[in-house]
């Protein structure tokens, strides 16, 4: 039952990510969601580490979009340095607008994978989608309010995951 908020993929943030994985799996389009995954939520633009990882990404062939359900302000002015696609007002979990974004990058549920630290939206978005759901812990403890309420329901859903899928305690 709890298994569509569990993550294909756990790792520990956004750097991590198995890029020669992805290849072998073919994954060509991947989607990032921004407050927690990528950055603090109130850190407005992106810092050179990571401008210059989604700019490696982008190197070894990699499409990138940025999926967000934030305001369209916020995730323009993040994406400037980055120059991702980008959708904002996202409405994950629904898989509507990833859907539309997904046709637009002329990527299908075999070749895209969702990059997310929240099970309830981004994992769960990716599953409905079909598309390999790759959770990242959140990079700081400071969230919006809403994010805030759901964490320790978050918490105890992937405790749940690391015993039956990772095998820790």
């Amino acid at each position: 039952m709890l298994e569509c908020f569990y993550p294909d993929i756990y790792i520990k943030s956004i750097f991590d990510i198995p890029i020669e994985k992805f290849k072998k799996m073919g994954i060509k389009a991947i989607f990032f969601d921004i407050d927690n995954t990528v950055a603090p939520f109130d850190v407005a633009e992106p810092d050179e580490k990571t401008a210059m990882f989604f700019k490696y990404l982008m190197s070894e062939g990699f499409s990138l979009c940025l999926l967000s359900n934030n305001n369209k302000e916020r995730v323009t002015v993040f994406n400037r340095k980055l120059k991702a696609a980008a959708v904002w007002k996202a409405g994950k979990p629904g898989i509507k607008k990833l859907k539309n974004a997904m046709a637009q990058m002329n990527s299908d549920k075999n070749s895209t994978a969702l990059v997310g630290d929240q099970v309830f939206t981004d994992m769960y978005c990716a599953h409905k989608a079909g598309i390999l759901a790759v959770y990242t812990e959140p990079i700081c403890g400071r969230d919006q309010l809403i994010t805030k309420v759901k964490r320790g329901a978050e918490r105890a859903v992937l405790n749940i995951y690391k015993k039956k899928r990772l095998g820790k305690k």
